[in-house]
């Protein structure tokens, strides 16, 4: 997939992830880099399980990288929320 791929699937998985988490968009910027590292992060967990990761531009990929989106952000906040208390 190409840089641009990998960044208009970061952007539309980083927007659905924080709207699925806490409902108000990070950013365009935070939106893209979340995304992209969601879908890494989603590739990961979905290859342990022994299924394929991101293949590609497509719905299977989205839906990788939009769970991988939700648990980083998940785990940001946690993270985020221990530190301030």
């Amino acid at each position: 997939m190409s840089v641009v791929g990998w960044i208009v699937l970061g952007l539309i998985a980083g927007f659905l992830g924080s709207k699925i988490v806490n409902s108000s968009g990070q950013g365009m910027l935070m939106d893209i880099v979340l995304g992209i590292v969601g879908a890494i992060v989603g590739g990961l967990i979905f290859n342990f399980f022994g299924t394929a990761g991101v293949t590609g531009f497509n719905v299977w990929s989205l839906i990788v990288a939009v769970i991988g989106a939700v648990v980083v952000l998940w785990l940001y906040h946690a993270l985020a929320g221990r530190r301030g208390a």
